[in-house]
């Protein structure tokens, strides 16, 4: 066994903690980050690689990451969230990467009992099983709480100068953090947005109405206010201008599903981006949430812009008591 590992890098505290730790056994280490459309920390991981000098690959996750969030096998938390799954896949890359660099384990930041959703004695065991690296992922911060793993035992690794740290406390971490000198101590991460109730009500939606939606569907969720029509139709209205654009940037992608765009023509007012089939009473419903989120309109002269299959058509908007009293997913 060679004195080479991989290792998850998120960029928070945790991630460096562990890397610097068997950094200081003469490990070298070649980091991983992962990047979703639902994920947290995508900037600071090369500010994280470049202050332990090491090689930072940064992989983006493909369709397939997506049948996770859609049947995990080990369930969702509070939210949507498949955490125990997540970490399933992501290890599994990470065993395939060793294999690329000639690493023979992989290191994680992960700390007993931190994270009640993946982190508990059990669901450490099953994600480190299931991933195939049962023996060959090591844990730094918790080690000492752990059994050895094959690194450990064969003196790749020296256990004496790993760590029993549990619990949620940053505490012990923070004070890791001081004695290998970093220069600044990473914020407690703002975490996955599908532990978010609001964000998680959105993907519940397309998971049980729409379950072949694919990745362009998923990045949808993330902007402007969504409103459910009937099954097959979702009407998402922009909040802001910037939104505005993000709706028709999706609307323009190839990989775009079903959709078509419905914008203000005389008047300021948000973008509609409507995925399902076009109808007049669909057109009509729409018309009058866009302009429920508009002001200083004429009301006999707002007149819209709809795209619909390569085609552009006006239409008068007229409100719409349905629209006008309609809650977001």
């Amino acid at each position: 066994m060679n004195r080479k590992a991989v290792a998850l890098l998120s960029g928070g505290l945790d991630s460096r903690l562990a890397i610097r730790i068997v950094q200081e056994q003469g490990i070298e280490v070649e980091a991983l980050n992962f990047r979703t459309i639902f994920g947290c920390c995508k900037d600071e991981a090369f500010g994280a690689a470049s202050e332990l000098g090491i090689r930072l690959t940064v992989v983006n996750m493909d369709e397939s990451y997506l049948d996770i969030i859609k049947r995990p096998r080990y369930g969702y938390g509070k939210g949507i969230n498949p955490c125990v799954d997540c970490r399933i896949y992501l290890f599994e890359l990470a065993r395939k990467f060793m294999d690329q660099v000639d690493a023979t384990f992989c290191i994680s930041g992960e700390v007993v009992g931190q994270r009640p959703m993946s982190q508990k004695r059990r669901d450490l065991d099953i994600i480190a099983r299931d991933a195939g690296l049962e023996d060959l992922l090591l844990r730094p911060l918790s080690a000492k709480l752990l059994p050895p793993t094959l690194p450990e035992r064969l003196g790749v690794v020296d256990r004496e100068r790993l760590f029993g740290i549990e619990g949620r406390s940053r505490k012990g971490l923070i004070e890791l953090a001081h004695q290998f000198g970093f220069h600044e101590i990473p914020q407690p991460s703002t975490g996955c947005v599908l532990t978010e109730p609001l964000f998680a009500n959105k993907v519940r939606d397309l998971i049980e109405l729409s379950p072949l939606a694919r990745q362009w569907d998923f990045e949808l969720l993330r902007v402007g206010r969504h409103f459910r029509y009937d099954s097959q139709t979702k009407i998402v209205i922009g909040k802001d201008e910037t939104h505005n654009e993000q709706l028709r940037l999706l609307a323009a992608q190839d990989r775009a599903s079903a959709s078509w765009l419905v914008e203000p023509e005389n008047f300021r007012g948000p973008t509609a981006l409507v995925t399902g089939p076009f109808s007049q009473e669909v057109l009509d419903y729409t018309g009058g949430l866009i302009l429920r989120y508009s002001k200083n309109y004429e009301p006999e002269q707002a007149r819209l812009v709809y795209h619909v299959s390569g085609q552009r058509s006006f239409y008068l908007a007229r409100s719409h008591d349905e629209a006008a009293l309609a809650e977001t997913i």
